[in-house]
């Protein structure tokens, strides 16, 4: 079978997953449940700014999925990354280690605070930062001392690392964790992508000091922005929350503030849909799953793609289903076939390290992540429905 009529097949097979569509998006939002209801409660009741019954519910709901003591809803996931950021204590100057490949928010939360991004590589069966590559990293750039661990390249202070688990697919958070322990850093997890995805049966965002998640509107779950902090430290829960909302100290009239705050709390309006979406969550998951299992059962018979998959010790929500063809010039081809023939497809980000902004940070041998993103596309993966 010739390159060009494989890929026909491809996409034949694409299709067929989602009949009856002229146009196959990367992955549409799915407003199926109380969506409506909710939302014209939250109209009627007046209360569609930060403040709302919406957003309480929303915050209980997080804490029910995710296991997490506390959650602090915000206005998107980089918001709260950003703020989770700031509650662990990453200073301006100081460093943190996170992966090259990830969606520019990630580096972008670090810099806000004129943080270090540090780029590692990745593992190529997760997709995620890989703790192997983290512990050589610090056995030759680290060292520890009372205060923390310091790169003894630039002398900065390594203060926080952040994994991401990118497209939903959990990486070792658990040996990505111990090793943040043993050198005294703050663990943040970016699991923006991975809502309903869990790690030797704990849920992503739980393994570090705070985590972190994304409800926009390409999300698994969605309420056109939003974003959520767990975590299981009261403390930081309290201080994540109080700078969300300016930090303003609470008097009836009175407009006192004690710290630089932030506008980055959820608007009861959109925790009102996001709400409606949480209810449907494990429905969505299953379907997700549903659909990954077909493309790995189609792809394990086509030699040219590798089916990215979950590990053995995860369960995935598969947010988005990536492939990896045989070299970027397969990837390009394949790119330009799905979306002219009506079949939306995606490459991986361009890594951090190659972009202006982050062009000058330090990054490790990122073999893995080159590989990676010279080879990976996203196939569509929306929650199917019959129309």
């Amino acid at each position: 079978m010739g390159q060009a009529n494989q890929y026909s097949h491809i996409i034949e097979y694409i299709k067929s997953l989602f009949p009856g569509q002229d146009f196959i998006p990367l992955h549409e939002p799915r407003f199926t449940g109380n969506e409506k209801k909710y939302v014209t409660d939250a109209i009627d009741s007046t209360f569609v700014s930060s403040v709302g019954a919406y957003v309480n519910r929303f915050e209980e709901m997080m804490q029910d999925i995710t296991g997490a003591k506390y959650a602090v809803a915000t206005v998107n996931g980089t918001s709260a990354l950003h703020m989770a950021l700031i509650v662990a204590g990453v200073k301006q100057g100081d460093e943190v280690l996170s992966q090259d490949l990830t969606f520019i928010a990630t580096a972008n939360a670090i810099s806000y605070i004129g943080a270090h991004p540090v780029f590692l590589d990745i593992d190529r069966k997760t997709l995620g930062l890989s703790a192997d590559k983290l512990e050589a990293f610090l056995q030759e750039h680290g060292q520890k001392r009372e205060t923390g661990t310091i790169n003894k390249r630039t002398g900065r202070r390594i203060a926080a690392c952040v994994p991401m688990h990118t497209y939903g697919l959990p990486c070792e958070i658990d040996k990505i964790a111990a090793i943040c322990k043993e050198w005294q850093i703050s663990l943040v997890e970016d699991a923006a992508e991975s809502l309903g995805s869990y790690y030797k049966g704990r849920h992503t965002g739980g393994f570090g000091l705070l985590g972190t998640f994304s409800f926009n509107g390409n999300k698994t779950v969605t309420c056109g922005g939003g974003g959520a902090i767990v975590t299981d430290n009261e403390q930081l829960a309290k201080l994540a929350k109080h700078l969300t909302t300016q930090a303003k100290v609470p008097h009836a009239w009175e407009f006192n503030h004690d710290h630089v705050g932030y506008n980055y709390r959820m608007p009861n309006l959109n925790a009102a849909l996001a709400c409606a979406q949480l209810e449907q969550l494990n429905t969505f998951v299953d379907n997700k799953r549903d659909l990954a299992e077909k493309y790995k059962n189609f792809f394990s018979e086509v030699k040219e793609v590798r089916f990215c998959e979950e590990g053995k010790d995860a369960r995935a929500n598969y947010w988005l289903n990536a492939l990896l063809l045989e070299n970027r010039a397969a990837r390009d081809a394949f790119l330009e076939e799905a979306n002219s023939n009506g079949v939306m497809s995606r490459p991986a980000w361009t890594l951090m390290h190659k972009l202006p902004m982050f062009r000058n940070c330090q990054h490790d041998d990122v073999t893995e992540s080159e590989l990676v993103a010279d080879r990976l596309v996203n196939v569509p993966s929306s929650v199917r429905i019959e129309r």
